[in-house]
């Protein structure tokens, strides 16, 4: 299964949480909690991936990458 990067953030001017797949246009959802804005994201990029593949278009490769976190020696 690919792998996509998530951002999950607390959005002041909303005033909730926001989880969002910058791999995807336009996908992206809205929660009370981290937890809740997460699992909606979820549900929305199978949603995303269903419609894509409907209509034809085609799946991205993903291209965010966590940092790497490096070791202090």
């Amino acid at each position: 299964m690919t792998e996509y990067h998530i951002n999950l953030f607390y959005s002041d001017e909303d005033e909730c949480w926001v989880a969002d797949l910058p791999d995807f246009q336009y996908c992206s959802a809205f929660g009370d909690t981290p937890q809740e804005a997460l699992a909606e994201l979820l549900v929305a990029k199978e949603l995303w991936l269903d419609t894509a593949r409907d209509v034809g278009i085609p799946i991205p490769v993903p291209r965010y990458r966590p940092v790497e976190h490096q070791q202090a020696v």
